[in-house]
C-alpha cells in the first residue's frame, strides 16, 4: 500500500523509458538482454513509487511506432509483455496496485489483448498506486481518435461545435479519470517526448537523466524527484513559494 505523499512529491509521474537497447549493445550484450534487464527496473520503478506515495505511475512500454522494429525483436518484447503479465500481476494485485492499459487496441495480437483486459479487471477495484501501462500507445493517434468521436456526436446531433472544449477532449482521451502528469522523466540522455502524452503533458515538469532505463534505481528515481521538488510550477501564473527537495 502506498505511503503518506509529500507535498513535495508529484502525484502522478510518467516515464518513458529509453534506452534498453544501448545497455546491452554497450555491454556486447543482446539487445533481448537490455529488455530482460529493463523489466526488472519496471518492478523497481513501480516498488519506489508505492513507497513514496505517489498516486500514478506511467510507464510508455510499448508505442505504436514500435511495430516498425524488427519483428524478432517485437516478437521479443511481446514475450517479456506475457510474462510480466503472468508473473507480477498477482503479486501487484496482491500489493493494492490497479493497472490501467492506454493505447489503441484495434487489431491487437489475439493473445495480447486478453491479458491486457484481465490484468485491468482483476486490479480493478484496487485503491494503491496506479500503474499506467502505455502499450501501442502514440499520443497523436489517441488524440484523433478523440476528435473522431466526438465528430460522430457532432454528426449525430448530440453536440454541437461550441460544445466540444478541453474538458470534453480530455474526457475522450484514453486517460480519462486519470490527472495529469505532473512530472515526465525520460531516460538514456534523449531530450524530447517522442509522442508521448502530448495533450496531458502540455504543463508537466520534463526531467531527463543520462542513465538507460535498466539501470534506473532508487537513487536516479530520487534525483528525478529532487530536481522536481526545486521547480517553480506556475500554470501561467506568478511565481508560487519555494518547495523544499524530497528527501532520500
Amino acid at each position: 500500500m502506498s505511503t503518506a505523499r509529500s507535498h513535495t512529491v508529484p502525484q502522478h509521474v510518467a516515464i518513458i523509458m529509453d534506452g534498453n537497447g544501448r545497455w546491452a549493445n554497450k555491454r556486447g550484450l543482446p539487445r533481448t538482454l537490455g529488455h530482460k534487464k529493463g523489466v526488472e527496473a519496471v518492478r523497481e520503478a513501480v516498488r519506489i513509487a508505492g513507497d513514496l506515495g505517489i498516486d500514478y505511475l506511467t510507464l510508455f512500454a510499448f508505442s505504436s511506432e514500435n511495430w516498425r522494429r524488427p519483428e524478432a525483436e517485437v516478437n521479443d518484447l511481446m514475450g517479456l509483455l506475457k510474462v510480466f503479465i503472468r508473473r507480477d500481476l498477482a503479486e501487484l494485485h496482491r500489493k493494492n496496485v490497479r493497472i490501467r492499459i492506454i493505447g489503441d487496441r484495434v487489431n491487437l495480437r489475439g493473445d495480447i489483448l486478453p491479458l491486457l483486459e484481465e490484468a485491468e479487471e482483476t486490479t480493478t477495484r484496487n485503491t494503491g498506486i496506479t500503474l499506467v501501462i502505455a502499450f501501442n500507445y502514440g499520443a497523436r493517434d489517441e488524440i484523433t481518435r478523440a476528435v473522431q468521436a466526438l465528430a460522430v456526436d457532432v454528426a449525430a446531433g448530440r453536440l454541437a461545435p461550441e460544445d466540444i472544449t478541453a474538458q470534453r477532449v480530455a474526457s475522450r482521451l484514453d486517460t480519462a479519470g486519470i490527472p495529469d502528469p505532473d512530472l515526465v522523466i525520460r531516460t538514456s540522455g534523449e531530450e524530447r517526448l517522442s509522442n508521448f502524452l502530448l495533450w496531458q503533458a502540455a504543463y508537466a515538469e520534463l526531467v531527463f537523466v543520462p542513465e538507460f532505463w535498466p539501470d534506473f534505481d532508487r537513487d536516479v528515481f530520487l534525483r528525478a524527484l529532487d530536481v522536481y521538488a526545486r521547480r517553480d510550477r506556475r500554470f501561467g501564473g506568478v511565481t508560487s513559494a519555494p518547495t523544499l527537495a524530497v528527501g532520500s
